[in-house]
C-alpha cells in the first residue's frame, strides 16, 4: 500500500463534502475554541484578519501530470485546514500541537502561474481561467532573485499567535501532498506583540502597514483589495497576493542617525507620523516645505512614492513579517563595520490588492527606481499567487476552477 492508501486507511483524509458532518458534529459536542478564526467563509482567512504574531510560508511545485489529483490534494488541505484551524487533529497528524490551543490559526492557498502555464504548456487544462489581472511580475531594478525561493505552483501561508501550531499546520498539508507536490521553498516571520490596534514595526524600527484600508470599510475593501466580477468566477471574492523575501542590510542601517532615517521612510520613527506632522494617521501634507523650499518629506522618500494620492488613489493591504535567519559570512570585510558575517534578517513583505497590475506592479516600479530605501533593502525571493475566494462548508479550496470546463 502506498503512502496516500495507508494514510486514507488510517482515515486521516476523506473528501471535504464527505468529511464536513463528521466535523460539524465534532464542533457542535464540543464548541469552538475562543481563539479560533473560522475557516468557511465568504473570504479566505489570513487576509483581512488582525494580524497573528507568526506566519510560516510554503511554496510547492506539483510534480502530478494530473488535474483530478491536483484537485484531491485541495480536497485533502480543504478538510485538513478545517480541523486545524479548530484545533484538531488531521489525518496522521505528527502530534507535535497537542494540548496547543489554535492560537487564532488561519490557511491561505495561492495559485501560482505555472498552475496554469508552465513551460509553454497548460498542464491541467486551466490557462483559459487564467485572470486578465494575474500577469506575472516584472523583473524589478534592485531584484536579486534567488531561482530556489522564487516562485511556486501552489502556497499555503499560516498565520498564528504561536509559531509551533503555524509550523505544524503547514507540516501536515505538506504531509498530505506527498506524490501531489514537493516542497520549493519555505520562510518563517514574526511580529511583536504590540497592542490592539497598534501598527507593528518592523527590524529597522519603523511602523509598517500605516494607510491600511480597513477591514471593517467594505467599500474600500470592495474596490481594493477583493477582486470583483472581472474575474473568472473562481478568483471572484480572493485577492492577488505578493509575497516578497527583503533582505535588510541591518549593519549599515544601524549606522545611520534617526534624522537620516526619518528622512528615508517620510515618517517619525518613534510615533510614525509623517514628518512635519503629530499623529500616525495624520493625512501626508506633499505641499509642505521647509524654510529653505526644501519638501518636508524629501521627494524619494518611501512614503511620498507608496502613497496612494501619488498612485491614481489605488491602495494595497499590507500585511508583513519580519524574519530572522541567521547570519551570512562576508568574504570582503568593507564597509568596515562588516566584521565578517552579516544578518540574514528582514521583512517579509506581504500585500494583497485587487489588481496587481495598477497596486503592486506600479508602485514598486516607482518605488525600485527612485526609493531612498533601497540602499539597505534587496529583495532575494518571493512570487505572486492568485488566492481565490473562501470555501463554503462542503466545498473545497479553488473548486470552481478545477471544476470549470
Amino acid at each position: 500500500m502506498n503512502r496516500r492508501g495507508f494514510l486514507t486507511a488510517a482515515g486521516g483524509i476523506v473528501a471535504a463534502g464527505l468529511a464536513a458532518p463528521a466535523l460539524a458534529g465534532t464542533v457542535a459536542r464540543q464548541g469552538a475554541p475562543p481563539d479560533c478564526e473560522p475557516f468557511f467563509a465568504t473570504h479566505q482567512g489570513g487576509i483581512a484578519t488582525a494580524a497573528q504574531t507568526h506566519c510560516y510560508i510554503a511554496a510547492l511545485d506539483i510534480t502530478s501530470g494530473n488535474r483530478t489529483a491536483v484537485a484531491s490534494l485541495l480536497q485533502r488541505w480543504t478538510e485538513a485546514s478545517a480541523r486545524l484551524t479548530l484545533g484538531l487533529a488531521s489525518g496522521q497528524d505528527s502530534g507535535d500541537a497537542i494540548g496547543l490551543s489554535p492560537a487564532r490559526l488561519t490557511l491561505t492557498f495561492g495559485f501560482g502561474s505555472g498552475l496554469f502555464i508552465k513551460e509553454d504548456k497548460d498542464r491541467f487544462g486551466l490557462a483559459r481561467q487564467r485572470p486578465d489581472a494575474f500577469v506575472d511580475l516584472p523583473h524589478f531594478p534592485g531584484d536579486q532573485l534567488i531561482e530556489a525561493q522564487t516562485g511556486g505552483d501552489l502556497l499555503v501561508q499560516a498565520c498564528a499567535d504561536d509559531p509551533q501550531v503555524a509550523f505544524h499546520a503547514v507540516r501536515q498539508l505538506i504531509q498530505l501532498a506527498y506524490e501531489t507536490a514537493e516542497l520549493r521553498w519555505v520562510q518563517s516571520g514574526f511580529i511583536g506583540r504590540f497592542k490592539d490596534k497598534e501598527t507593528p514595526r518592523n527590524l529597522m524600527g519603523f511602523k509598517d502597514g500605516t494607510g491600511n484600508p480597513l477591514s471593517s470599510d467594505k467599500q474600500a475593501m470592495d474596490q481594493h483589495i477583493w477582486v470583483g466580477a472581472e474575474a473568472p468566477r473562481w478568483m471572484q471574492g480572493g485577492s492577488y497576493m505578493v509575497v516578497r523575501r527583503s533582505r535588510m542590510a541591518l549593519e549599515h542601517w544601524d549606522r545611520m542617525n534617526v534624522g537620516f532615517q526619518e528622512q528615508s521612510f517620510g515618517r517619525q520613527k518613534s510615533s510614525g507620523a509623517p514628518l512635519g506632522k503629530i499623529h500616525e494617521n495624520d493625512p501626508l501634507d506633499l505641499e509642505a516645505a521647509d524654510k529653505d523650499g526644501n519638501p518636508v518629506i524629501p521627494e524619494n522618500s518611501h512614503v511620498r512614492l507608496a502613497t496612494a494620492a501619488n498612485n491614481d488613489g489605488v491602495r494595497i493591504l499590507r500585511r508583513s513579517y519580519s524574519y530572522n535567519d541567521g547570519v551570512n559570512f562576508i568574504a570582503e570585510r568593507w564597509p568596515p563595520w562588516h566584521q565578517g558575517m552579516e544578518y540574514d534578517a528582514g521583512l517579509i513583505f506581504v500585500c494583497y490588492q485587487r489588481d496587481p497590475r495598477t497596486g503592486f506592479i506600479a508602485i514598486n516600479d516607482k518605488l525600485s527606481r527612485f526609493d531612498m530605501m533601497n540602499q539597505f533593502v534587496t529583495v532575494v525571493g518571493g512570487g505572486m499567487f492568485a488566492c481565490p475566494g473562501g470555501v463554503a462548508k462542503g466545498g473545497y479550496i479553488g473548486q470552481a476552477l478545477f471544476e470549470s470546463a
